[in-house]
């Protein structure tokens, strides 16, 4: 449930006829009362966030130490960290299985997450809005910024969701007969201006992760026991049941040339009966079958699904 606010901050200063307003337009996040049952976390990495646009990008400019993407990178890491729906994993995660993935031909690389999500800075300004009176003078100083963010499933290697979003903040200054003030520009103001752009866009990125079932695969199987990726971090416990599919067949899409895979089929069932690993990076658990078989020699076709 996403409410919109328009928060308003005023600081009057002890003179008479001078006010500074600040505004910004951002959209919160109220949360509904969680739900019954727990919540298989899905791994996520944030593999860039670039600023397209031109602001700021003088002679010694650095794209990779671009201080407005880094800003717009830990807000948007911050918001999805805040819903403990996810494991947020490191850029150097990314950038070290791209690397190992490189010049090995028609091989897609091995990322360590489920979703990789690729934002960037489209549009960022800031203006002076003059108001003339007879008696008083007003200034506001208005900063406008555009986030586009992609997510793309790991496994299918497609975009499942695109959009951008703007925000905007601003802060206003008075003078009556020449008594008050005026204010030099706000940085915060850009600060809250791409803010509230990735506030928009924060819960839809949740929802499409969220609706979609978590999945798992065998690692390898010793003497019927079968190991299967993840562990307690994401949250599976011994106990609990999983469907277990056969990996659907390739196709092309005669309309815009992208392989797909169709849906799976079910093989059968299993149930967690240890979980282990010290880390997220080494975690696994163990599992037995409940209901249904595969074949042990090609694991690779298989996959774990959660059943909802």
């Amino acid at each position: 449930m996403k409410v919109l606010l328009f928060s308003t901050l005023l600081a009057v200063a002890f003179v008479p006829g001078y006010a500074q307003v600040k505004k910004t337009q951002v959209e919160s996040q109220v949360q509904a009362p969680a739900e019954a049952g727990k919540v298989l976390k899905r791994k996520v990495a944030i593999a860039r966030f670039s600023n397209e646009t031109q602001y700021g990008k003088g002679l010694f400019y650095d794209k990779e130490n671009d201080p407005m993407a880094k800003q717009a990178l830990d807000i948007l890491t911050t918001r999805l960290a805040a819903t403990e729906k996810f494991i947020l994993l490191e850029r150097s995660d990314i950038d070290k299985a791209l690397l190992e993935a490189k010049g090995a031909e028609a091989k897609r690389p091995e990322v360590p997450a489920d979703y990789i999500i690729v934002g960037s800075i489209t549009q960022f300004g800031r203006k002076n809005v003059g108001d003339v009176n007879l008696v008083s003078r007003a200034k506001t100083q208005i900063v406008e910024a555009a986030v586009s963010l992609r997510l793309v499933d790991v496994s299918s290697g497609q975009i499942i969701y695109s959009e951008e979003a703007k925000g905007s903040a601003e802060m206003k200054s008075k003078t009556t007969l020449g008594i008050g003030g005026s204010a030099d520009f706000d940085a915060t103001l850009s600060d809250k201006a791409i803010s509230a752009a990735i506030s928009q866009l924060t819960e839809n990125i949740i929802n499409n992760c969220m609706d979609r079932p978590w999945k798992a695969y065998f690692l390898t199987v010793e003497d019927g026991v079968f190991y299967v990726s993840g562990g307690k971090t994401q949250g599976l416990n011994v106990g609990d049941l999983f469907v277990v599919k056969e990996k659907g067949k390739a196709v092309k899409n005669p309309q815009t040339g992208m392989k797909m895979e169709l849906p799976g089929k079910v093989a059968g069932k299993i149930k967690i009966t240890l979980t282990g690993g010290e880390s997220v990076d080494n975690e696994f658990s163990i599992a037995e079958f409940v209901e249904g078989k595969i074949d042990e020699a090609q694991l690779s076709k298989y996959y774990i699904e959660e059943i909802k």
